[in-house]
């Protein structure tokens, strides 16, 4: 992975450290710019402090303070997102960001590690995908949600902050450079993989659909409605989104339904979904196993690579690797032609 000099290297908010903030630190915060008081729950994240907040009449929010090292730029391109699909599309189920005394999206704390931001998001009811039982149905309503959010995402004329993400499919053989962290069990597998994805390079940049995508369509990132859990409730966090092609939202969220017995049938249904909404073009069908195989070869080496850096952190940041390797197991042969024979709809595409 290339990295840019001293004199431009920027904080890596990735492996950025913090002072912890106090529970009643965080509440005194919310009660001076949202004038709320109620109380706070520390929730699990990678790169920021959440919070569950429940103001006084037992209203819930999501607060969220981000490491010193986030780039207010990038704060901002979310928060229009979320802010375009309230307008564009508000049948999407998404958080909705709760203004600040004086009308702002954001507040900036000042705090012994320098600015961090502050927002505050509207809490959606929901269970969480990856803590339920998975099926067909399911599948195929959480392939529709995605095409929905897309739909909801394709006039956002935002663009994200210079600089590559990590996460982003197009920019897969920047791992190179770390790919040695990879398990010798592993890697020749992991590695064919990106060479894949170098020999299907110019087809890819190729493609013509490119927009603004979520990027990170993924079980834990996608609420169900409790009571049913084949419906979607909710679709959070916003923090890996990226301007590229359509279909690599597609190959994300198709990534976590790979690592089942009755992966076929769960693909099959979730691509029926998404096209219920969506269509998908040839040269996007062409693409989709080799974009798909990319990035459960990303998430393998990603996670292995950040949880030697970071092995406090390193349960959270390997959550999905088992499920990424049977992934790459299961569709190690997979082919554009087979995808037509799972669902009936993509022979139209």
């Amino acid at each position: 992975m290339t990295e840019p000099s001293a004199a431009t290297k920027k904080p890596d908010s990735m492996l950025a450290t913090w002072n912890v903030t106090s529970l009643g630190e965080a509440e005194a915060a919310v009660q001076r710019v949202y004038g709320f008081t109620g109380t706070v729950k520390r929730l699990s994240s990678e790169r920021d402090e959440t919070f569950l907040y429940t103001r006084a009449d037992s209203t819930e929010f999501v607060l969220k303070i981000a490491n010193p090292a986030e780039d207010p730029v990038a704060l901002d391109f979310q928060d229009g997102a979320l802010l375009h699909l309230a307008s564009a599309a508000p049948s999407v189920p998404v958080p909705r960001l709760v203004l600040t005394n004086d009308g702002k999206c954001s507040h900036t704390l000042d705090t012994q590690d320098g600015p961090r931001i502050m927002r505050l998001l509207t809490f959606l009811r929901g269970e969480l995908q990856y803590r339920t039982q998975s099926c067909e149905a399911q599948s195929r309503n959480v392939g529709r949600a995605l095409a929905e959010l897309g739909i909801g995402l394709e006039d956002y004329d935002g663009r994200p902050p210079v600089g590559k993400l990590m996460w982003d499919i197009s920019h897969t053989l920047d791992l190179t450079g770390v790919i040695d962290h990879v398990a010798p069990e592993r890697h020749g597998r992991v590695e064919a993989i990106l060479r894949e994805f170098e020999s299907a390079l110019p087809a890819i940049q190729g493609l013509a659909r490119r927009q603004i995508i979520h990027n990170d369509f993924n079980p834990h990132n996608i609420l169900l409605n409790p009571a049913k859990q084949t419906e979607v409730a909710g679709i959070i966090d916003f923090g890996d989104m990226v301007y590229a092609p359509l279909v690599n939202d597609l190959a994300v969220a198709l990534s976590y339904h790979l690592a089942t017995d009755n992966w076929a049938a769960r693909t099959g249904a979730f691509l029926d979904g998404y096209l219920s909404a969506r269509t998908l073009e040839p040269a996007e069908l062409e693409l989709l196993p080799v974009l798909t195989r990319a990035r459960l070869a990303m998430s393998i080496i990603i996670a292995e690579w950040r949880s030697a850096r970071v092995p406090e952190n390193a349960d959270y940041i390997m959550r999905n690797h088992a499920s990424a390797w049977q992934g790459i197991l299961n569709i190690s042969d997979l082919t554009p032609a087979r995808l037509k024979t799972l669902v009936p709809n993509l022979s139209e595409a």
